[in-house]
């Protein structure tokens, strides 16, 4: 690796053009030496190049997603144009600090064998204002079952190319493309050790829901689709329970009570303590919503 090898990043928009701005201005202000080469791919929206001033040693490039509709082909549809040596998403709504890059190439440079890089997160949003520093030592495939990490999220991310072709584009097929990010992630996990710069050098915007909040079937077809994916999971029961639970959780909101009930026996012969079945019988029950659950996990920086 050089001293300072060419970055690409990723951005997939939808229609957010204020917050777009925003985390594309943090991208092209990087105080990395290297280039940077910044590509907003639109997903199901008209292509609308954004006016900002775009420094020496930086490139900002607009394409509309060509792959399937949806985050993963647009992550997929950047990565097709991308030059650089190395690789980053953004989500369109969170920001980079001005050293984020520059911090991870030092680190990736100080173990070349290194799958990929990441950090810290800090959360912003409506009753939440809280660092979350990322683990104090490298991130292995074993952690990544058992727990997903949050902090481990997307847009903290930087991957050597040949980490990228090793692991795979993104799934394109997993249902609704949820989880996505996290099937990429034990993908390249599963390569070696994720390296860590602990700091918070992200800021995700949080907010009260996601695009997935309440889709529930999709939810349950998406995390089973993981486990059949990752058949490693049989190697961590805790992680087993923990997607299980996550599914439990997803079918009694929906309603669908009766199969909730056998993955809750699953899950509480796999791990007894498993927190999800705890958050999946007053739903199951009708004490409360799902919906007001997850809310309220959100609202603590968490989820289910």
């Amino acid at each position: 690796m050089t001293a300072h090898p060419p970055v690409s990043v990723v951005i997939a928009t939808c229609d957010r053009p204020g917050k777009l701005e925003r985390a594309v201005r943090a991208v092209l202000d990087q105080d990395y030496p290297g280039t940077v080469q910044c590509l907003v791919v639109y997903d199901g929206v008209e292509v609308r190049p954004l006016a900002v001033e775009v420094p020496p040693g930086r490139e900002l490039v607009h394409l509309a997603n060509a792959r399937t509709p949806g985050l993963p082909g647009g992550r997929n549809t950047g990565c097709d144009h991308a030059t650089g040596e190395l690789l980053a998403f953004c989500d369109d709504d969170d920001r980079w600090a001005p050293d984020k890059l520059r911090r991870q190439v030092e680190t990736l440079r100080a173990d070349p064998a290194g799958t990929a890089v990441t950090c810290g997160v800090r959360l912003e949003g409506p009753g939440i204002d809280r660092d979350r520093p990322g683990p104090t030592r490298p991130v292995t495939l074993d952690d990544l079952l058992a727990d997903r990490i949050m902090e481990v999220h997307p847009s903290t991310l930087l991957v050597p190319r040949s980490t990228v072709a090793a692991a795979g584009p993104v799934d394109e097929d997993i249902p609704g493309g949820y989880a996505e990010d996290y099937e990429w992630l034990l993908r390249i996990a599963a390569l070696g050790p994720i390296a860590v710069v602990p700091a918070p050098l992200v800021v995700v915007e949080w907010h009260g829901g996601s695009f997935f909040f309440g889709r529930w079937t999709t939810i349950v077809d998406a995390l089973r689709y993981l486990l059949d994916r990752h058949p490693e999971f049989a190697r961590s029961k805790h992680g087993t329970a923990r997607i299980r639970g996550q599914i439990a959780f997803a079918l009694a909101a929906s309603g669908r009570r009766r199969e909730a009930l056998r993955e809750l026996r699953i899950v509480a012969r796999l791990n007894p303590a498993e927190k999800r079945i705890a958050a999946t019988m007053p739903v199951l029950t009708g004490l409360v919503s799902g919906e007001r659950v997850l809310a309220l996990a959100q609202s603590r920086g968490r989820g289910v």
